[in-house]
């Protein structure tokens, strides 16, 4: 199985994408995994919020193929603890699913039809961090699950 984190923008901070790659390449001992920004919108000074999130949808919709299995973080998705999440990834490893794809959205949110395709929604918290942030949870989080699912110590309980 192939995990896909799909981000709209780039991450600005320098620091913070040194801890992303950190966690790909410890990933890369477990699972193919990808992630794949999406670059911001231009002049989007004119678009309404709903016409940003239909652009910014239409731009996922190209990154996906028909067999993808689609889960959008979402403030309104279901929480998992790690322990949990973990569960989460290797019953979609058991399912045989070839490519599952988290996608990390605009500052509005997903347009109507990106909810209509997606498989699930996950919560990383009740809380709002950055889409920059998110990134670096939702890979550090991945990797996490596969420390736990091998049972190495690198998770805590």
């Amino acid at each position: 199985m192939t995990i896909k984190l799909l981000a709209i923008g780039k991450t600005d901070s320098t620091e913070l994408q040194q801890l992303i790659s950190l966690y790909e390449k410890r990933l890369g001992h477990y699972i193919k995994f990808v992630l794949e920004v999406i670059p911001d919108l231009k002049k989007t000074k004119n678009l309404s919020q709903d016409q940003q999130k239909e652009k910014e949808g239409e731009l996922i919709l190209k990154k996906l193929n028909p067999t993808d299995v689609l889960i959008l973080l979402d403030e309104n998705g279901k929480q998992f603890n790690s322990v949990e999440f973990s569960g989460y990834v290797q019953k979609k490893m058991n399912s045989g699913i070839k490519h599952l794809v988290f996608v990390i959205g605009g500052p509005y949110g997903f347009s109507d039809e990106i909810y209509k395709i997606a498989s699930g929604k996950i919560s990383l918290s009740k809380m709002t961090f950055s889409h920059q942030m998110v990134r670096l949870f939702m890979v550090e989080q991945v990797y996490r699950a596969f420390t736990i699912l091998k049972n190495e110590p690198y998770h805590h309980q």
